[in-house]
């Protein structure tokens, strides 16, 4: 049997639970949660869709959100965790208090993908982006607040300083070791 003929055989193994792809705003949250679902089979849901109007004017207009501001959101995106299973949802996920909360609503078990990298890499990608609401200026803040999820349970890093392909290969790989 050649190696060809195997790959095809055999399924890609992937997580089998949901999956949030979080990160700070400009980590490429949105093209890397749809690359994976695609991979999966899995829907995706953008978690900025989930915001509340309110929240979405903030930080229109630069004012970062407080934890009052994102718990309505996390409880959103934590309901359609609960909804239906596999899913992929974008969500920045900043504290590990908002990724608890997130487990919580999952009964299915949840795997987070990390999307961290240099500042400059995510002012770049900011600066570069068109039609999000979310400016640039927010990146400082959203930074501060980042408690970094890195040796978490059922958490995939991945560095952002490489195209794509290799982001979305990297996390697939990981989430396969979980």
């Amino acid at each position: 049997m050649s190696v060809e003929s195997k790959s095809e055989a055999t399924p890609p193994r992937h997580f089998a639970g949901s999956i949030v792809v979080m990160g700070v705003s400009g980590s490429g949250k949105s093209s890397v949660g749809e690359a994976i679902s695609e991979a999966c089979g899995y829907p995706f849901i953008e978690g900025d869709a989930l915001h509340p109007p309110e929240n979405i004017r903030k930080m229109s207009e630069g004012i970062p959100l407080t934890d009052d501001d994102r718990w309505p959101w996390l409880a959103a995106i934590g309901e359609q965790l609960a909804s239906r299973e596999p899913v992929v949802v974008s969500c920045s996920a900043l504290k590990r208090s908002y990724r608890d909360k997130l487990r919580e609503s999952t009964p299915g078990g949840l795997a987070f993908v990390f999307l961290h990298g240099s500042e400059s890499v995510l002012a770049e990608r900011m600066h570069h982006r068109t039609g999000h609401f979310m400016p640039s200026s927010l990146l400082q803040t959203q930074l501060a607040t980042l408690e970094d999820p890195t040796g978490e349970v059922r958490t995939v890093a991945v560095d952002v300083a490489q195209p794509l392909a290799e982001i979305v290969r990297e996390a697939l790989a990981g989430l396969a070791r979980l």
